[in-house]
């Protein structure tokens, strides 16, 4: 889960997606511990323009779904393995959260979630209630695309968790007016702009940099949490002072208690 896309306050974002990352992508940067699995997610929308900046942070109000919502899901594919792994960790958010996701195999759905559907191999989703709008009818709202039988399930859990997070509305935790990353510019340009992510110096001010205004009545957020299911991984030659985040696969105690938050029970 690592690939991020920002975007211009007067631009709703909807979706995020992650692409995996080859071994290929630290050859530039041999400091960079990025392994083989790292992920690399970006949030995109209809309206996506490079080099500007966010209207995302942990939570877009303006995506949440009804509290206590049952929320329908049905798959566009995918082995019956891969269904009952995205069953198993999505489920996870209804103990925090006032929702509650029904898996239909006909009829309409909110959300519709293919595996490397279409030959996407990234794994994205729009957020909340944007997946109505921008995915109706059959369309596509959640894809994940380097699923298989042999995925470690670190790699189920934290990707499951991630795009179902986007799914609830949640957005991605280094985007928050609290965080305060001592960036690493010139190693963080070298690295995105590198296979296989290949992005302009825009892409990677909008995508890494960005963040939202403290005074932004479109979010909710809370103290910066790098151990959010939403943060992602940022190796420490990312950094002037070494801070550095792993790759999360668990929900947080601050997931757990902003989500109920946004949805109480």
């Amino acid at each position: 889960m690592k690939k991020i896309i920002l975007f211009s306050a007067a631009i709703i974002l909807l979706a995020a997606s992650c692409k995996k990352t080859e071994n290929n992508a630290s050859e530039q940067l041999p400091d960079v511990k990025a392994s083989s699995t790292a992920k690399v997610c970006v949030d995109k929308g209809p309206n996506v323009e490079p080099g500007k900046v966010s209207t995302e942070s942990v939570f877009v109000k303006t995506t949440s779904w009804a509290n206590g919502k049952t929320i329908k899901v049905k798959f566009l594919n995918g082995t019956t393995f891969l269904q009952g792994k995205v069953k198993q960790y999505a489920k996870i958010w209804e103990d925090y959260a006032n929702v509650k996701f029904s898996f239909v195999t006909s009829g309409t759905a909110d959300l519709k979630v293919g595996f490397k559907y279409n030959g996407d191999e990234g794994s994205w989703s729009y957020l909340g209630t944007d997946a109505l709008t921008y995915a109706p009818g059959n369309e596509q709202s959640m894809n994940f695309g380097w699923f298989d039988a042999n995925s470690p399930e670190s790699d189920f859990s934290g990707t499951i968790l991630h795009e179902f997070g986007h799914a609830l509305g949640l957005a991605h935790e280094q985007a928050s007016p609290n965080q305060n990353i001592q960036w690493n510019k010139p190693v963080v340009y070298a690295y995105f702009q590198g296979p296989p992510n290949n992005w302009t110096k825009a892409d990677v001010d909008a995508q890494v940099f960005a963040k939202y205004g403290k005074n932004d009545k479109t979010i909710s957020y809370t103290a910066y949490d790098p151990a959010s299911i939403m943060q992602y991984f940022i190796d420490e030659s990312f950094t002037t002072d070494g801070f550095s985040v792993g790759e999360n696969t668990v929900l947080s105690a601050t997931d757990k208690s902003h989500i109920a938050k946004v949805y109480p029970k």
